[in-house]
């Protein structure tokens, strides 16, 4: 007779093989609705990446879909919003898909809608983007892809939105996405399915911890100005070296730029305790110029408390965008 141990060591296999079989065949039905997006077998595939599991997953999705290099490819835009840790890290995940990762300048920077960052900032910041990536694509069009391919004219662009997020009013950069036609091959699973589907395929940072760009830090009002996203920056990578014991890439962490220049540090809930263990007096008021810092627990989008408000798709869009490449 089996022992108990055996019995239930049985059970696990069991229950992980059926598991594994429905994980299998969810990555089959989304490789098959990615197809189905892609359409043209000849068409070129840009997916906006920031080396997040979401953009990382659709990534994957389009590199297997089409083994051809040259017809799929990444974008990343670079700007004061993105740290010197995110872009790092999307390097690192775009060579383990295999998937070829162009950088790009982007110049949000400059838009006067952006910079209030009074609820539309997300909304210009993704205008900017997909205007980039298109003229972008255009330029490097004779480089990347030969000028005798066929159906080289047609360009599909991809994000990494996942049914979550469309569920939240916050998103205005959602508009953006729909005036630009960007495709969403995530859009109708959560972001707990995703994770689960790029463990199962096997992304490094499957599990890591959602890193949205640095505005998200600023609470509304807040200018957007870079001297105000270099601080956070600074501030974080500040945080993370001296939590280095207890943070690792699945830890959630934010230097949040409140009114008058308040700094909030916002950690899990388990770190806390530790953290107020340290005098961050110093870094942040003498040497970051803050006038105080504090520490609560970590609330995802605690800064963005307004409500969005709505907006046609015309009126917002900025009309000029300049862009250039990042070597």
């Amino acid at each position: 007779m089996a022992s108990s141990y055996e019995e239930e060591g049985e059970e696990s296999d069991t229950s992980r093989s059926s598991s594994s079989g429905r994980i299998s065949a969810r990555v089959d039905r989304l490789l098959a609705h990615t197809r189905s997006l892609m359409g043209d077998v000849t068409a070129r595939h840009v997916v906006a990446f920031s080396g997040g599991v979401d953009s990382s997953l659709v990534a994957a999705l389009l590199r297997q879909c089409r083994s051809d290099s040259e017809q799929v490819r990444a974008i990343l835009g670079l700007s004061p919003a993105v740290p010197k840790e995110q872009l790092e890290t999307a390097r690192a995940i775009a060579d383990h898909i295999g998937i070829p990762l162009s950088i790009i300048r982007t110049n949000e920077g400059q838009d006067e809608t952006y910079l209030a960052n009074e609820g539309q900032a997300c909304l210009a910041c993704k205008t900017h983007l997909y205007s980039s990536m298109r003229a972008v694509v255009d330029h490097l069009t004779d480089e990347i892809w030969s000028s005798t391919q066929g159906g080289r004219d047609t360009l599909q662009l991809y994000n990494g939105t996942n049914a979550d997020d469309v569920k939240d009013p916050t998103r205005l950069g959602l508009i953006a996405a729909q005036t630009f036609e960007v495709l969403s091959p995530l859009q109708h699973i959560t972001k707990d399915e995703v994770r689960e589907i790029s463990k199962h395929l096997g992304l490094p940072n499957w599990n890591y911890a959602a890193s949205p760009c640095l505005r998200s830090r600023l609470a509304l009002g807040v200018p957007a100005t870079a001297g105000h996203l270099h601080r956070i920056e600074e501030a974080e990578r500040f945080v993370r070296e001296q939590l280095r014991p207890i943070l690792d890439q699945t830890s959630n962490l934010r230097v949040r730029l409140l009114s008058e220049n308040r700094a909030r540090i916002e950690l899990d809930a388990e770190h806390v305790d530790y953290a107020e263990t340290i005098d961050w007096e110093n870094k942040f008021v003498t040497e970051l110029g803050f006038s105080s810092v504090s520490i609560k627990p970590f609330r995802s989008g605690s800064v963005a408390t307004r409500k969005a408000r709505e907006h046609s798709h015309s009126d917002d869009i900025p009309q000029q965008v300049v862009v250039s490449l990042h070597a």
